[in-house]
């Protein structure tokens, strides 16, 4: 399986980007936050800072850029790259970075001991470094020198200076190759044979190097240049490079580069010996004219591969997702076989095996690994009939057995679909129990199957709890088999801390997403390789432990009295929103479904497929953009049929009700004499130190504690026949449609809560009548009022859901209810608070101290170690500290 390779952004760079050199220069930083948001979104999953620049104060400004960045959360959701040559503009960065950075770069060029300083500065700091192969005599150009100077550095590093070998990361100098000096050809060869080494030799080290210098000789040739980018980084990847700085998002695919210009490019990179009377480089340089045009030429589509044998026609169709002749080819396939059972061994897993390739090398993406499933289920389809008379079809022999499910309490099952799906493809079988099961069923059902792996999602926060459960009860009852743990709340954090903990007898491995599963799961069954696996991750999560405790130390917070006292007041000179048109609830029985579809935000369908940019960007993207056109159309596809056919309902029910602050809860009365509470919304207030005179939030201060004003909820769903139709696909073995229309069921609830904020605020409550925001600014929420959801940033307690379905009697006017850890069903459901004050905007309460959370258990009549479960991810000290030590 080849490595997972990171994209590291590069056009934060003002070294190595004209425009953000000129924003940065000229003080334009909203501008220069677009630069870096747009990397993230192109696939960059670290971005590069630098801003070593003459008109420059360095410090200056990697201070002001990166404090602007920890604001913005879809840029800081990704690590940072604290680039430069001077130490002070690094020192600066690693000051005020959020999280763990990465520093570029160290080196011994100034000789040990300052590098062994600069480390140590590093590690006090918490940061990854990466290191330049370079020394006191100069840049290492030659593999030996590389992996001298990388061997002795790692030496310094991890047995001197005690640095953890995981947080290094080694530059081995990517060089220019195709200058036509002779003693430069083999420089990207130098690089990959270096690299092969070093991960050899230098255990958990990474490797890394800036892409765009390979290509330097073809500058002002942009197709030639991302040509050499992508042929140097498919090499260069499979020797084990696991990051590179480069531009995410324009990188051409292996496979999609002309096969005349990839041949002449991978002769330069890989300095084969020379074809005809011309160098390599010489024959490039005379080829690159050819290229140098306008990039995305249309592709034409033809038969020719069904002049192939069948085997190739076979897999010509798992790769590309063709279903039209795959059962014509089976059948031909069947008549050539001595048995049926001959085909599934042998052309349809070889070509899910080209699949696997693919996909593991990044040259496919989930979307067409799934279209790939669909095919493969339909050919054993048409087997199985011939396997049933036959009589003596024996059951292929599978790579091994894992058990899916979702943990009890919660009801999302997307991405654990499409793991199970990516599984399949991969020769494993899988049993999947759905969603909601409770973990003694997922233990006797793992027994009773004989499984080899148990994997647990979820997608809510209690079910952190869950998996901790599940894991305590296999340790109890004897289990031995690997744990994965994946979804949206996991993380490899919560794993190492709260879950492999409390399953000791067995392995528990954290899975980010679907495009590892394979990878991690086929180590863990390996024979020769599970032990070395296990090892290595229980390893990093005694490291990741002993970093957390470390992390754990309390951090100063206002106290709530001061929060309090530092609250958000409504100016008296903004008027309140007024009086809705109506009081009480409304229900909708089946709004248009058309409607809803002229309001789905695109962008995060395509992240539910691991997809990552924005739409529509991300239709023209160089790497995925082929893949989301064909996801994008066959979506429109199935969406027509939705609406043509009514293959969902969409309910949804709103309220109104006259409302009053009391400190951080929220009163609803019954009617306007405001003398009857009905409900109360209890909200969390920041306890975060601020500065500028900026408040300490509670979502309370948004509605007045005097005068006339008003709250209204929310709640709606799109996922009224979804099961069934996702069902309905699934028994006829095709799981890309179940999936896709799942994702489509998700969409359109989220189009129906935005489509329905836009009715309240224009008409049902009417604050804003004269609104004209488009579908973009809806999407960018550019309109007045919120809509926040309990277990969201605003307010993370999901139980104050019950208040809100109480009130809005959601079971009985939408269909939608709770499950006990307040999961809503069916799972295409949102549902929130309306906030009509102009005043209101998002925001997240952050860690919370002691203090708050044993009043906000007095005012929900809690113990505090119930506030402390449901509030568990924000609390800013750890509760069970006192429980180990006494068990210690």
């Amino acid at each position: 399986m080849r490595p997972v390779f990171i994209n590291v952004g590069e056009r934060t760079n003002v070294t190595g980007s004209a425009k953000f050199r000129k924003l940065v220069v000229e003080g334009d930083y909203s501008a220069a936050l677009d630069v870096a948001r747009q990397q993230v979104e192109a696939g960059a999953q670290i971005i590069d800072v630098n801003m070593d620049e003459g008109l420059l104060d360095g410090v200056v400004a990697m201070r002001t850029f990166l404090n602007l960045i920890a604001a913005e959360p879809d840029i800081a959701r990704v690590p940072v790259m604290i680039d430069s040559s001077k130490w002070e503009v690094i020192e600066a960065g690693l000051k005020c970075v959020q999280g763990k950075p990465i520093v570029n770069s160290i080196s011994m060029k100034e000789g040990e001991q300052a590098f062994r300083d600069h480390a140590i500065k590093c590690l006090r700091y918490g940061a990854a470094v990466v290191v330049m192969a370079f020394d006191e005599v100069g840049q290492a150009d030659t593999a030996a020198r590389k992996i001298e100077i990388c061997t002795r550095a790692y030496d310094i590093l991890v047995n001197e200076v005690g640095f953890p070998p995981e947080d290094i990361i080694f530059d081995p100098n990517i060089f220019a190759v195709a200058t036509g000096i002779e003693e430069h050809d083999n420089y990207a060869v130098d690089f990959i044979e270096a690299t092969r080494e070093i991960k050899r030799t230098l255990p958990y080290a990474r490797v890394s190097g800036g892409v765009s210098n390979v290509s330097f000789s073809f500058r002002g040739n942009e197709p030639v240049r991302r040509a050499i980018h992508s042929v140097f980084l498919y090499h260069a990847i499979a020797a084990g490079m696991d990051m590179g700085i480069v531009n995410a998002g324009d990188l051409p695919v292996y496979d999609d580069i002309d096969a005349e210009l990839r041949e002449a490019v991978e002769d330069v990179i890989l300095n084969r010996p020379q074809r005809t009377n011309v160098s390599n480089t010489e024959r490039l340089v005379d080829m690159a004219p050819r290229y140098k045009g306008e990039k995305g030429q249309a592709r034409v589509v033809d038969l020719k591969w069904r002049e192939q044998p069948v085997g190739k026609r076979i897999e010509h169709a798992l790769v590309n997702g063709i279903t039209e002749f795959i059962e014509a080819d089976t059948e031909e396939a069947r008549l050539a076989s001595e048995r049926p059972l001959h085909v599934i061994e042998g052309p349809l897993m070889d070509g899910m095996n080209v699949v696997g390739d693919l996909f593991g090398s990044g040259k496919m993406f989930l979307p067409q690994v799934v279209k790939s499933a669909r095919v493969m289920k339909q050919a054993v389809a048409w087997l199985e009939p011939f396997m049933e008379a036959e009589k003596a079809g024996k059951p292929r022999e599978q790579a091994g057995r894992i058990l899916m499910a979702t943990v009890k309490g919660d009801v999302h099952d997307i991405g654990k679909n499409i793991v199970g799906v990516v599984l399949q493809c991969n020769n494993y079988e899988v049993i999947d129990l759905g969603v909601m099961v409770p973990a003694d069923r997922i233990l006797d059902e793992a027994k009773a199957h004989n499984v080899d792996i148990i994997g647990l999602s979820g997608l809510i926060t209690p079910s952190l709890d869950e998996m901790v459960f599940v894991g305590a009860e296999m340790e109890r009852r004897g289990f031995d088999i690997p744990l994965l743990i994946g979804g949206a709340t996991t993380s490899r954090t919560h794993t190492a801390v709260k879950i492999e903990p409390a399953y000791r007898r067995g392995s528990t491995t954290y899975v980010v997403d679907a495009s590892r599963a394979v990878s991690v799961v086929s180590g863990l069954l390996s024979k020769t390789e599970r032990a070395k696996n296990e090892a290595a991750t229980r390893d990093e999560y005694i490291r990741i432990r002993e970093q957390y405790a470390r992390g754990q130390e309390v951090k100063a917070r206002a106290t709530l009295a001061q929060a309090r006292e530092n609250r958000f007041h409504i100016d008296p000179a903004q008027p309140l929103p007024g009086k809705p048109s109506f009081l009480g609830v409304k229900a909708f029985d089946a709004w248009d479904l058309q409607d809803l579809a002229d309001h789905i935000d695109w962008t995060p369908f395509f992240a539910s497929w691991e997809l990552i940019g924005r739409y529509p960007l991300i239709l023209e993207d160089e790497i995925v953009g082929e893949a989301a056109r064909d996801l994008f159309a066959d979506a429109q596809v199935m969406l027509k049929r939705i609406i043509d056919e009514k293959w969902f309902t969409a309910k949804g029910v709103v309220g109104f009700w006259p409302a009053r602050a009391d400190g951080d809860d929220v009163i609803v009365f019954a009617d306007e004499g405001r003398d009857a509470e009905i409900a109360r919304f209890h909200t969390l207030r920041q306890q975060i130190k601020k500065s500028n005179g900026k408040p300490n939030l509670a979502l309370s201060d948004f509605i007045a504690d005097a005068g006339d004003d008003y709250i209204g909820a929310f709640a709606v769903t799109a996922g009224h026949g979804e099961l069934e139709i996702a069902k309905r696909f699934k028994d006829v073995g095709d799981d890309y449609s179940a999936i896709l229309a799942t994702a489509l069921a998700d969409r359109l609830a989220e189009a129906f809560a935005e489509r329905l904020h836009k009715e309240v605020r224009t008409t049902l409550w009417g604050y804003a009548a004269d609104e004209t925001a488009d579908i973009d600014a809806l999407i960018a929420e550019q309109y007045q009022g919120i809509r926040p959801a309990p277990g969201y940033p605003a307010q993370p307690d999901h139980t104050e859901k019950a208040t809100l379905f109480r009130l809005l009697q959601a079971e009985d006017h939408a269909g939608m209810a709770l499950t006990e850890s307040y999961a809503m069903t069916p799972p295409a459901s949102v549902s929130g608070l309306y906030f009509g004050h102009p005043g209101s905007h998002y925001f997240g309460v952050g860690k919370i101290d002691l203090d708050q959370v044993e009043d906000y258990a007095r005012r929900k009549g809690w113990d505090v170690a119930t506030a402390e479960r449901w509030l568990a991810p924000i609390l800013n000290y750890d509760p069970y500290a006192a429980k180990r030590e006494t068990a210690a």
